[in-house]
């Protein structure tokens, strides 16, 4: 390509330009590459989070993928599970230890630990022989008297009424041999668990089947015979008015419906029937049936 004489002259300004123009870097004094480097490397922030020397693109949306289980899939994660609820019992050599382990699974939070539970449920089963009798009494109850009950471990991991009859008798243990604090803890921790509020100082026989158990309600001085069963929403209170031994004396074999009130120091006999939604304010005869408000 042939050059004229004004493209020559400017090229030429520009090489002298270039030659004899000093820039502020040659005035410093020669810094090694090397040492450079490393001052650059140790000085640089690291702010990976924050800083990026990257393009910023726009993000591209990835596509929304659901995970549907196969029945394959779904059949092997109950069989896991079903495994895991058998466990609790199977790994256990006797039924105290069985019915310790499973409350304090059950009943322990953050400021109750379950290994804490545990070895003093343990201590009360083993020492107090008579809790393990009623229990295995209570088992029976269920199991012949509850249609919806389809075995004894199904009663004994499923039906939070057996298991909340089960920790009452553990407090009433606590309680009577003076370690009441302790009584009253369990017994709040019951009532937030299974909705079942049973005072740890009510005496409770055996035999017992607590059917559902929601909003179940026992006083202090109250006291349960053998072979009783009682509904969910039932309580067993006092009026209000009196102090000391103030609350109902259930007899053997009773039958409490559901939503019943049996209020004050009040004798229930043995084999009496009381309709759902009563209101006990009186003693009711043996094997008799009381209904009504007033019953």
């Amino acid at each position: 390509m042939p050059f004229n004489n004004s493209t020559l002259t400017m090229a030429a300004a520009c090489v002298h330009s270039s030659r004899t123009e000093t820039t502020p870097s040659q005035t410093n004094p020669k810094i090694d590459d090397h040492v450079f480097s490393s001052y650059v490397r140790f000085c640089r922030p690291d702010l990976p989070d924050h800083v990026s020397c990257l393009p910023i693109t726009e993000k591209k949306s990835k596509p929304v993928v659901s995970v549907v289980n196969s029945p394959d899939e779904e059949g092997d994660n109950l069989w896991l599970r079903m495994k895991d609820e058998a466990s609790s019992i199977l790994s256990h050599d006797s039924m105290e230890s069985a019915l310790a382990n499973y409350l304090s699974l059950k009943l322990s939070n953050s400021s109750l630990p379950t290994g804490t539970l545990y070895d003093l449920f343990l201590g009360v089963l083993g020492e107090d022989k008579e809790i393990m009798l009623a229990v295995n009494d209570d088992l029976r109850a269920v199991k012949e008297r509850d249609p919806a009950c389809i075995s004894y471990v199904h009663c004994f991991l499923n039906f939070k009424g057996f298991l909340a009859c089960q920790a009452h008798r553990i407090a009433h243990n606590l309680w009577s041999n003076g370690r009441r604090i302790l009584a009253l803890l369990i017994q709040n921790r019951v009532s937030e668990v299974f909705a079942v509020d049973i005072h740890p100082g009510a005496k409770i026989g055996r035999g017992i089947m607590l059917d559902h158990a929601t909003g179940l309600v026992i006083g202090e001085t109250a006291v349960i015979g053998n072979n009783v069963s009682i509904l969910h929403s039932v309580t067993l209170g006092g009026t209000g008015k009196d102090s000391g031994d103030r609350h109902p004396k259930i007899g053997d074999g009773v039958l409490i419906g559901a939503g019943t009130c049996v209020l004050g120091n009040v004798r229930i006999e043995d084999g009496a029937k009381i309709g759902a939604g009563s209101v006990v304010l009186k003693p009711v005869p043996a094997r008799t049936t009381a209904v009504g408000n007033p019953a």
